[in-house]
């Protein structure tokens, strides 16, 4: 291994993973823990999305908690009370930690998810994961103003432990329900390309503004070198 090489792979310490959360946007388990095992110096949680989990079903899930990681299960449930409820049930019971409704949904429906999601993972004796409630997706530019913190009070009422957000929304989300944890997609390089993320941020904006959790997926994913880029895009962590 070369100098350069070593330096890109030396990592972040524990407590900095845990704040990072892995996109695996991607449509194989063989591709997914590949990135797994390559991304691992420099993230604590693996977010599975739509694509991912409908590919690989729910092995994706214990192939990657067996990689080291959280589960961060990124499926926006947003149906009638009963079927989020059943549906969270099962996300519970596989061990995620971390599982997204869409706010959108209302009230009854994210009340359904959080108590189906806890009920799943107390029956097979795992700990409490954390529903997570989306506000606005990020690739959204023309949500009015008031729809974030309408949708946040949905979420506290409902007992979500997190709320999704766009950067610009953490300030008045930590004024407003300060022990809510705030995750924050859309992140990317300074001066890199933004794709579908209009609202995109780099990591240390977003920690400093009062991100408790961050999503990077394609600013290291598409690279041509993944590790180079996680090594670049965390270098002032």
């Amino acid at each position: 291994m070369t100098e350069t090489h070593a330096s890109t792979t030396a990592g972040l310490p524990p407590e900095t993973k845990a704040k990072l959360a892995l996109a695996l946007d991607v449509d194989d388990l063989v591709e997914a823990n590949r990135l797994a095992r390559q991304m691992s110096p420099w993230f604590g949680v693996a977010k599975v999305g739509l694509e991912l989990f409908t590919a690989a079903g729910p092995d994706v899930i214990g192939a990657l908690f067996d990689n080291g990681y959280d589960i961060f299960l990124d499926l926006k449930m947003h149906d009638i009370p009963t079927t989020v409820h059943k549906a969270a049930k099962v996300a519970g019971a596989l061990g995620v930690s971390y599982l997204t409704m869409h706010a959108h949904g209302g009230g009854q429906m994210l009340k359904a998810g959080v108590e189906g999601l806890r009920e799943g993972a107390s029956n097979a004796g795992l700990p409490d994961p954390m529903a997570l409630a989306i506000t606005v997706l990020t690739s959204d530019a023309d949500a009015p103003d008031h729809i974030v913190p309408y949708r946040l009070r949905l979420a506290v009422e409902a007992g979500c432990g997190g709320i999704v957000c766009s950067a610009g929304d953490l300030k008045d989300i930590g004024e407003l329900a300060p022990r809510v944890k705030r995750v924050v997609p859309g992140i990317r390089a300074a001066g890199g390309d933004r794709h579908d993320q209009p609202k995109a941020v780099t990591p240390n904006e977003a920690l400093d503004a009062g991100a408790d959790l961050i999503v990077v997926g394609r600013a290291v994913t598409l690279a041509d070198d993944p590790q180079e880029a996680a090594a670049a895009l965390f270098a002032d962590l």
